[in-house]
């Protein structure tokens, strides 16, 4: 009962909420035909303005070219789960809906099932420049179902190992360094360890509270290099999710290994909703932390607009790749995601929030907004700009790997699958679960997610 009547006030209260930040009314999103709410995410407990500061001179420009229209700012402050959670309850009705969101490629798929989404096929097809978006990108914003387009994708990005080379250094490890394997990473964290135990030598992200950046910054980096590959998490030949692999347990004992010789955070720290606010803007910075397996967008926190501006991070900080778990091919291993701009499909005004789009994805606006977000381009002509390549130093490496990058399955049971690796990393990371039992769990609450017929057994 307790629960219930939790789960019901919180519901209540994110309802609450969402009118609020939407100014939510009887009238709707579209009160005016010259109106548009635009809903973007604002990390909690992050000070990084990065994309409030690259649409708030968009939109004073976009007004000024469209007379009498208005274009309204929602950031919307919260984690990553409890954002897409906001975000859903938003769009459930004319009254809250907004004209145009901003959504990870992660949650669309089910968004689009849920019906909360408008296709874009209409608008596209009159639409020039979308013959510049990667085909890759596409596919991301794409549903598994009707074939529709449901969204205009604004970056993607790569995920590799960010090191401090003065702490490498202290600890006699020689830079550039490059791991060819798991155990490469895990003697280098050692190592560190033993040199300075004031120093963190190993961030991977973990954990419920961590939402997706667990999932693919931690997880799915280890999950793709293991010997089943590609088709680690999602048989796409048999159209199944993959259950009972041993890619998976390895995966997991990574973890545990990591947590349980305490060469990561404090448990309680890799456990909080802010671990990634604080590696990014206190732990790596202050020098406190050697290694983090993280994203090409890192350097938004230390650029002289991010939220903790840091000159010396060209100087400090290097790049490694993900190797494969025992260094074979293609050695290394990498994830790729990003973000996309969506309609919802009670919008009051869709076709200005269309023509919106259409103006925050120009070439020179996209490359100035992957620029100053530190990510990767999706439109093929500024991700052969030189411009672009050598606006921030670690462009190019990032860019590089997405030779061998990997995409989550666009799904709608993703996120249910999701959540269920963040349950099954948080159990190894507690010692509350051996690495056996948490993974015959997720393999149980994946059967139930998606029906045990959907499931096929890894190897």
């Amino acid at each position: 009962m307790r629960t219930r009547l939790l789960a019901a006030v919180s519901v209540t209260a994110a309802l609450a909420i969402t009118a609020t930040a939407c100014g939510g009314s009887s009238s709707g999103s579209g009160s005016s035909s010259k109106t548009i709410k635009v809903v973007y995410q604002q990390q909690l407990n992050n000070s990084n303005k990065v994309q409030a500061n690259f649409l708030a001179p968009m939109v004073k420009q976009f007004e000024k070219d469209n007379p009498g229209t208005k274009v309204q700012l929602v950031p919307v402050t919260a984690s990553s789960n409890d954002y897409y959670t906001k975000l859903q309850l938003m769009m459930r009705s004319p009254s809250t809906a907004p004209d145009l969101v901003y959504e990870d490629t992660a949650t669309i798929n089910s968004d689009i099932a849920s019906g909360y989404l408008k296709p874009l096929d209409d608008y596209i097809a009159k639409w020039s420049d979308w013959s510049q978006f990667a085909d890759a990108s596409k596919a991301a914003v794409k549903s598994g179902t009707d074939g529709k387009t449901y969204g205009v994708p604004d970056n993607t990005d790569t995920r590799g190992i960010w090191y401090n080379k003065k702490i490498f250094a202290k600890a006699g490890i020689a830079v550039p360094w490059q791991p060819k394997t798991w155990a490469d990473v895990l003697a280098a964290a050692k190592k560190i360890k033993a040199a300075d135990p004031s120093i963190t030598p190993f961030n991977i992200y973990t954990g419920t509270a961590g939402g997706e950046q667990s999932t693919m910054q931690g997880f799915e980096m280890l999950l793709y290099g293991t010997k089943a590959g590609g088709n680690s998490l999602y048989d796409s030949d048999q159209k199944k999710w993959v259950v009972g692999s041993q890619g998976f347990k390895d995966a997991l004992e990574f973890i545990r290994t990591v947590y349980s010789e305490k060469l990561g955070p404090p448990v309680e720290q890799a456990l909080g909703a802010n671990i990634g606010a604080a590696v990014g803007t206190e732990m790596i910075p202050a020098g406190k932390l050697a290694m983090d397996i993280d994203g090409s967008w890192m350097p938004n926190n230390w650029i002289r607009n991010g939220s903790k501006p840091w000159a010396e991070w060209e100087s400090t900080m290097a790049t490694a790749a993900m190797p494969t778990q025992n260094g074979q091919a293609p050695g290394r291993v990498s994830m790729s995601g990003g973000w996309a701009w969506s309609v919802p499909a009670k919008a009051g005004n869709p076709d200005l929030a269309f023509k919106f789009i259409e103006f925050l994805e120009t070439k020179e606006a996209s490359a100035k907004w992957n620029a100053e977000n530190a990510t990767i381009a999706v439109r093929k002509d500024v991700a052969t700009d030189p411009a672009y390549l050598k606006a921030l130093p670690t462009n190019k490496f990032f860019t590089e790997l997405v030779a061998d990058t990997h995409y989550r399955p666009a799904l709608p049971a993703y996120t249910q699958v999701s959540t269920a690796i963040q349950k099954a990393m948080e159990s190894v990371t507690t010692g509350q679960a051996s690495v056996d039992k948490a993974a015959s769990t997720y393999d149980n609450d994946v059967k139930t997610a998606v029906g045990a017929d959907n499931t096929v057994k890894g190897s």
